[in-house]
C-alpha cells in the first residue's frame, strides 16, 4: 500500500486536524467540518482515521540487541511525587555517555516516542523519555483518551517533573553529567522552557514547540536548535517576538523552517510526516548534540 502524505488531504482538512490534535476542536467538530472536503469514497471519519498515528512499523524495535531498555521510576518531590519513564542506552558502552531527555507530544509516552528514545540511544547516548501521564495512570494506549487525559494535568507539577528528570540525568551513574533535551510539539514547548529554569542543560532542540515568553528569554544560557514547519501557522505566529528576544539577549540559537511541510513533520506514524525534512532535521539534531554534549 502506498503511504499517504499531507498532499493527499485538502489543506483545510489538515488545519482542522491540527485543531483537533491540540484540543481546539473535538471529534464531533472535526467530523462535522471535515465532511465538506470529502471527495470520492472518502468520509470525514475515514480521513480522521487516515491522519491518526499508526504504530505498526518502528525504526528501532524494542528488542533490538544493540540497546537495553527499561521502565524506571524516580522520586519527584517538587512535581507529582514520582515520575516514570523509558530509559534506553547502548549495550556495552565504551566509557561514560552523555544523556538526552526526550519529551513527548501531548499524548504522553506512546510507542512513537519510545522509538525516538531508542533511536537516540543508538547514537551513543543515554536516553530518558518520561511519561507526563504517569500520575493519571500512564499512556492509555489510545491517542484520543491520551489527549483527553493530558488536559487534566497540573502543568506546574508536570513541568517540575521534567526539571527533575533533567537533574536525574545529570547525576546518573555511567553518565558524563552533560544533558541535552529534545522535544516534539508539547515537548518542543518544554524544550523551550527548560533552559529558562535548568542551568546545567548543555543543548536544547525544540521541534515545532510553543515559544518561551520574551520576558523569560534573558534566563536562557543553553544553545538552542529550533525546528519549525513552513505551514505551521499556529507556531510560527509566535516566532517574530521570540526571535527578537533571542537576538536582544545574545542567545546562541539556530532556527530552521522546513519548506512545504506541516506541523508534526518528524512524526513518521502519520501522513504529516515528511521524510526529507525529518531526515535533515534529525541529522542537524545529532550534529548539534555531538557538538555540545560530546
Amino acid at each position: 500500500m502506498t503511504r499517504m502524505t499531507a498532499n493527499d488531504f485538502d489543506p483545510e482538512v489538515l488545519k482542522l486536524f491540527d485543531q483537533y490534535v491540540h484540543g481546539q476542536l473535538d471529534r464531533r467538530g472535526f467530523l462535522s467540518q471535515a465532511g465538506r472536503y470529502a471527495v470520492g469514497g472518502a468520509t470525514a471519519a475515514s480521513m480522521l482515521a487516515a491522519l491518526s498515528p499508526s504504530f505498526a512499523a518502528q525504526v528501532v524495535p524494542p528488542a533490538d540487541p544493540r540497546i537495553k531498555a527499561s521502565y524506571v521510576e524516580y522520586p519527584s518531590p517538587q512535581g507529582y511525587g514520582k515520575l516514570r519513564g523509558y530509559l534506553v542506552q547502548p549495550v556495552n558502552p565504551k566509557g561514560k555517555l552523555p544523556t538526552i531527555l526526550v519529551v513527548h507530544e501531548n499524548r504522553g509516552l506512546n510507542p512513537h516516542i519510545e522509538d525516538i528514545a531508542r533511536r537516540v540511544a543508538l547514537e551513543n547516548y543515554i536516553a530518558f523519555a518520561p511519561d507526563a501521564l504517569f500520575p493519571l495512570g500512564g499512556y492509555p494506549g489510545d491517542e484520543d483518551k491520551a489527549r483527553e487525559l493530558f488536559g487534566k494535568l497540573d502543568q506546574t507539577k508536570t513541568r517540575a517533573d521534567f526539571v527533575e528528570a533533567s537533574a536525574i540525568l545529570k547525576a546518573m551513574p555511567g553518565a558524563t553529567g552533560k544533558v541535552g533535551v529534545v522535544g516534539f510539539c508539547y515537548g518542543g514547548g518544554i524544550a523551550n522552557y527548560l533552559p529558562t529554569v535548568v542551568k546545567h542543560l548543555a543543548a536544547s532542540v525544540p521541534f515545532y514547540g510553543a515559544q518561551t515568553p520574551a520576558a523569560e528569554v534573558p534566563k536562557i544560557k543553553t544553545p538552542l536548535l529550533i525546528h519549525d514547519a513552513e505551514k505551521d501557522e499556529r507556531i510560527l505566529a509566535g516566532w517574530p517576538a521570540y526571535e527578537a528576544a533571542l537576538k536582544a539577549n545574545k542567545v546562541d540559537y539556530q532556527h530552521y523552517i522546513y519548506p512545504g511541510v506541516e506541523h508534526g513533520f518528524n512524526n513518521d506514524t502519520t501522513p504529516r510526516y515528511d521524510e526529507a525534512a525529518a531526515k535533515l532535521a534529525w541529522q542537524r539534531t545529532m550534529d548539534f548534540f555531538k557538538k555540545h554534549l560530546g
